[in-house]
């Protein structure tokens, strides 16, 4: 067996609670801006957001919350969503985080499934929390900036309630479940402890150098576990000021990047590709920006360089999935590896590539599947033994799907994928979830779905049908029928007619077929 470590040297992982270890110099900070509304300007200071997380705890024992219970959170980026988020988590329940582009039928699916009992949202998704709650009913959906006939956060942090006083087991309990499709098949909760994300955000500090008072853009989401550990939990937990958006819209983005002299741009490839190529960027003052990190996809060698070009700042990605709390792979502040490649292994992180074709570890030089171990690998997905067993294994390597190569330096590249989850936008599109939409459908008697090459979204859905005997249906019938029933970024945006979908003995979709097509 062929382990490779970490070069770095192994980091000590506090045994506490999450808001314990991200909050644990709030009082020596406690004047300095914890979070700004790039938006609005409203800020938090790092002694409010202590505070309010300890109040929102207070309140939600007071109602009723339990530890090991699940409070589903569905909120577009705001400067309360940490709060939200602490609170749950020092009460000692868990957040399900919800994709703030959901339909009502895909955050029913998740309140069901994650067991939530509470919901918490913001008003301009009241609408579709409801929908989902009729659907899926829980104890009180509460709106953050208050609705008639719900409690509002100002009702939460106004709570006389005694804080609550937890015994939290950081390595069993859990803090978080975000919805993650893995390699395979429909979204799965994935269960991650408070051991898991204290060890991600320690391993982080450990690669990226951010100090107190950098100014942080936060426009990828916080329900995405990316947003969720390295833009959030990083950025408190480093003493930075992390600047929120509730979307990205380029002109707002380049505005905040000026006009809050941010230091650190964490994004996904598409932002890179619009730092790298739009006229708009010269009409702004990105002088202040040192760093900006991407990661949710792949970005190329040329488009990385052709962005630190135009701006004169380090361009840098990562490599990590929801099962590893996010990060496994890093390129770390102020060291020289090769564009394209995701970095080198985190602290206490142990690395193998294995062959594909042979299931023995891959010759040197070699691609390999990847296989990582170490504290960040979840715990496991909710209530899914079958799924976890063919994740991570009895040793306990997690399996990731991709395909990666190491150099001497111990960068890895990622240069292909065995899975088959589609990444539009850094957004996880699973294909099993678009097949069973499509199969619905009177008019198409077969369908399989895989992702292509896309230069703004790095992967589009494209749909392959089979049209039913007797039947007639067009590719704009095809695709409006799938966007009526997902959000956005699942939408099929390629359909191709074929005779039938190749598949193997077993009934598997053989989707290396259609992507030769």
């Amino acid at each position: 067996m062929t382990v490779t470590s970490s070069s770095y040297p192994t980091v000590e992982i506090p045994n506490v609670s999450v808001p314990a270890y991200v909050l644990r110099n709030a009082a020596e900070r406690k004047d300095d801006q914890a979070l700004v509304d790039g938006l609005s300007g409203d800020q938090l200071t790092y002694g409010q957001l202590a505070g309010y997380v300890d109040r929102v705890a207070a309140a939600l024992a007071e109602r009723g919350v339990k530890p090991g219970d699940t409070v589903a959170i569905f909120s577009p980026n705001t400067i309360y969503y940490p709060v939200v988020f602490h609170g749950i988590a020092a009460a000692g329940a868990l957040s399900s985080t919800i994709n703030s582009l959901y339909t009502p039928e895909e955050i029913a699916f998740q309140l069901k499934d994650s067991g939530a009992k509470m919901l918490i949202t913001v008003s301009p998704f009241l609408d579709r929390a409801r929908a989902a709650a009729e659907k899926q009913p829980v104890e009180e959906i509460i709106v953050m900036d208050g609705a008639e006939g719900h409690a509002s956060l100002r009702d939460l942090l106004s709570s006389q309630a005694p804080s609550p006083q937890i015994q939290i087991n950081p390595e069993a309990d859990l803090v978080t479940l975000p919805y993650s499709s893995g390699t395979t098949g429909l979204p799965k909760g994935v269960m991650l402890t408070h051991r898991n994300l204290v060890a991600n955000v320690a391993q982080c500090e450990a690669l990226f150098k951010v100090r107190p008072g950098e100014r942080l853009v936060a426009v990828l989401p916080f329900f995405h576990i990316y947003g969720l550990t390295v833009l959030m939990n990083v950025g408190l937990s480093t003493g930075a000021t992390v600047v929120t958006m509730p979307r990205f819209d380029l002109e707002q983005f380049l505005t905040v990047l000026q006009d809050q002299k941010i230091t650190r741009a964490y994004v996904a490839p598409p932002i890179v590709l619009a730092l790298a190529k739009h006229p708009m960027v010269d009409k702004f003052d990105l002088s202040a920006l040192s760093v900006i990190f991407s990661g949710a996809a792949p970005l190329s060698a040329e488009l990385a360089d052709a962005c630190a070009q135009r701006l004169g700042c380090e361009v840098k990605q990562g490599y990590g999935m929801t099962e590893l709390s996010p990060v496994s792979h890093a390129m770390p502040d102020g060291v020289d590896l090769p564009t394209g490649s995701v970095g080198v292994t985190l602290p206490n992180t142990e690395c193998r590539l294995v062959s594909v074709e042979t299931g023995e570890d891959a010759a040197e030089g070699e691609p390999g599947e990847l296989w990582v171990r170490g504290p960040q690998v979840m715990k496991g997905y909710l209530n899914n033994d079958e799924a976890t067993a063919a994740t991570v294994d009895s040793e306990g390597w997690l399996h990731t799907g991709d395909v990666a190569v190491v150099d001497e330096q111990g960068a890895f590249t990622i240069v292909d994928r065995v899975k088959e989850l589609i990444k539009y936008k850094g957004y996880q599109v699973a294909p099993a979830e678009l097949e069973a939409i499509l199969l619905g459908n009177p008019s198409i008697a077969d369908a399989a779905v895989i992702g292509v090459p896309d230069e703004e979204g790095g992967e589009i859905p494209k749909a392959f049908v089979v049209v039913g005997a007797g039947q007639e249906i067009s590719a704009e019938d095809v695709m409006s029928y799938v966007a009526g029933q997902v959000a956005p970024h699942k939408k099929v945006r390629s359909v191709e007619f074929i005779d039938a979908i190749p598949k193997s003995a077993s009934g598997k979709i053989l989707r290396k077929d259609l992507r030769s097509k």
